[in-house]
């Protein structure tokens, strides 16, 4: 159960909300290896270089823990919307890019100094934001749980449950109607009916 947890397919909604929850513990663990190492104190008075180390390597061994976490929820989406694999692989490649530029920046960052910071650093963030968005939108296709893909960013709201359960069901006619649909109707006598009486002429 708890393996497939981590393998099954999650829609628009919970992709953005596993995401979201990602980036929040992820920068929770960022400002607690930087606490446990040399401090905020320590990181805005040192200089950049040898001081620095431990607390870069701590950095960026957690960030490469939660750029396989966002690899597999973004494998998981990719599969439910039958994404391009070349679009996955491309978002996970340029987020432990990011994760290792984002280690060497604390490393060697001047605060105060935002030259020190490398320029195409936020155009990899961005390329990276865009590839995330692309997965998210992505389309899901035919065969995904269907209370899942009306949940947000899709419908307005779930289709009611007569309509699931009724759709493409053909017609049922009953037995009898059937039977009396074939029955022709009984033939009719010509002329002015009888009038009822005893004898010839009646009473």
């Amino acid at each position: 159960m708890g393996w497939l947890m981590f393998t099954s397919n999650i829609g628009r909604l919970r992709f953005f909300l596993y995401s979201l929850g990602l980036a929040v513990a992820e920068t929770v663990v960022i400002l607690v290896c930087i606490v446990s190492t040399i401090g905020f104190e320590g990181l805005l008075n040192s200089a950049p270089g040898p001081t620095r180390q431990g607390m870069a390597g701590a950095v960026l061994v957690a960030s490469l823990v939660f750029v396989a976490s966002r690899g597999n929820i973004a494998s998981r989406r990719t599969r439910d919307a039958s994404g391009r694999r070349w679009i996955l692989w491309s978002y996970i490649a340029l987020s432990a890019v990011y994760a290792v530029l984002q280690a060497g920046v604390l490393l060697v960052v001047k605060f105060g100094d935002p030259e020190s910071i490398p320029g195409g650093f936020n155009l990899l963030g961005l390329s990276t934001f865009g590839l995330w968005c692309t997965i998210l939108w992505a389309k899901p296709v035919a065969g995904s749980n269907i209370d899942e893909l009306t949940d947000v960013f899709d419908f307005d709201g779930p289709l009611p449950a007569p309509a699931r359960a009724g759709r493409g069901a053909p017609a049922i006619v009953p037995a009898t109607a059937r039977v009396a649909a074939r029955v022709p109707p009984a033939p009719q006598p010509f002329g002015r009916p009888r009038p009822a009486g005893f004898g010839k002429r009646g009473i």
